[in-house]
């Protein structure tokens, strides 16, 4: 067994290599006391607190590197050394996963003790297990087996997709996962299924498709959510960036609009164009919410607005198109309007290790040129509508 202290960089951690057969290697943390990374002859990483806990020495696992982040490690311990120093003894909640604990109950602490702390996805988990595992729910985590797995990761490919059964697989793995580094001694019934191989999908509205679907944008009754496809379209944004769009994040003197935490995990500065503003501009001056789309439910903004999305390609008489395709539309239209992959990359948020060094030389004139030369011919299909309907 060796021993090595260093400040925790994923770089370093990266490079730490397999121990001797027969030990453990252990890094202690320089920054975060306690925080320790243990390295297996396997090579298997994984961090742990260290700490004494009711007057004994514990050793308590925080999760596997790389997981988790460096960051999240750290945070995990503080908050582990604070309920400690509260009294609390996080060992003893680590035990209390046993096999015979209930899937259901197993979730609720997945919900509530990882995804909603570590996930911005958190929501799709609350809603596609109880949809797709409430069978489950009753059952001890020690009876589900890797053959009836296997056997749903099938049944929900053929009657699903096989984008859907693989999300789910990743979900329960996921899960189980959670549950073994919480003190369960069982094994997860989702490793080595193989997941579909799944086609990058290319689809986008074509040009005679969008006549169709400015006039069915232009009918649709409810105004938030034709203004949020408008916008969805104008800036080529990801979905659950637009749904969360707050006025503070609005620069109207510089028509830019930026996105605090993207899907990259970084922020991102939107280019808003002309029509893009107005939109927004005519928004604003009825607007006594936070939030660009105000919605009833508990986040407070507007929620996946499908409804509308149905009416509307319904009345466009268009099949297999989906609102993030809408993102992909932009790009697809600055492509052919000249723009090359970096500037189109830049203005979608996309990151690339090949292409970072390329985007910190960029500045938002270029990318501002690309997304309204987009713009305007995109909206140039819209004046065919006007003109039809002059005709």
């Amino acid at each position: 067994m060796t021993s090595h202290h260093l400040n925790f960089t994923k770089a370093a951690l990266l490079k730490a290599p397999a121990a001797p057969k027969g030990g453990k290697d252990y890094y202690n943390d320089e920054k975060e006391k306690g925080l320790v990374l243990a390295v297996t002859p396997a090579g298997t990483k994984s961090f742990y607190l260290y700490k004494r806990v009711e007057g004994r020495p514990e050793r308590i696992l925080l999760g596997r590197f790389p997981d988790i982040s460096i960051e999240n490690a750290r945070k995990l311990a503080a908050s582990a050394k604070g309920k400690i120093a509260g009294g609390k003894n996080p060992q003893k909640e680590r035990r209390a996963i046993r096999g015979e604990m209930t899937f259901g109950a197993l979730f609720t602490e997945y919900l509530e003790k990882y995804s909603k702390v570590h996930k911005r996805s958190w929501a799709y988990d609350e809603r596609e297990v109880p949809k797709f595992l409430s069978h489950w729910f009753k059952r001890r985590i020690s009876t589900i087996e890797k053959a009836e797995v296997e056997r749903l990761h099938a049944k929900i490919g053929k009657e699903n997709g096989l984008y859907q059964a693989n999300r789910l697989l990743e979900r329960i793995r996921s899960i189980f996962n959670r549950a073994i580094d919480w003190g369960w001694d069982g094994t997860n019934p989702a490793i080595g299924i193989k997941k579909y191989r799944e086609k990058s999908r290319d689809r986008f509205l074509q040009p005679d498709e969008l006549p169709r679907f400015f006039a069915a944008l232009s009918a649709e009754p409810n105004e938030a959510a034709r203004d949020f496809f408008m916008v969805s379209l104008l800036t080529g944004a990801r979905k659950s960036n637009l749904l969360a769009m707050r006025w503070k994040d609005i620069n109207f003197a510089t028509a830019t609009w930026r996105i605090p935490e993207t899907k990259n995990g970084e922020a991102q500065t939107v280019h808003l164009s002309g029509p893009a503003m107005e939109i927004l501009t005519e928004r604003k001056l009825a607007s006594e919410s936070p939030w660009v789309f105000p919605g009833d439910g508990r986040t407070g903004h507007l929620a996946d607005p499908k409804k509308a999305w149905g009416r509307i390609l319904a009345g466009a008489g268009i099949e297999d198109l989906r609102i993030h395709d809408l993102r992909r539309t932009l790009g697809s239209y600055q492509a052919a309007t000249g723009a090359n992959g970096y500037i189109i990359g830049k203005s979608l948020g996309h990151k690339s290790h090949q292409s970072t060094a390329v985007y910190a030389r960029l500045n938002l004139d270029p990318v501002r040129d690309s997304v309204n030369k987009a713009t305007e011919a995109m909206l140039g299909y819209a004046s065919q509508v006007s003109g039809d309907a002059a005709d």
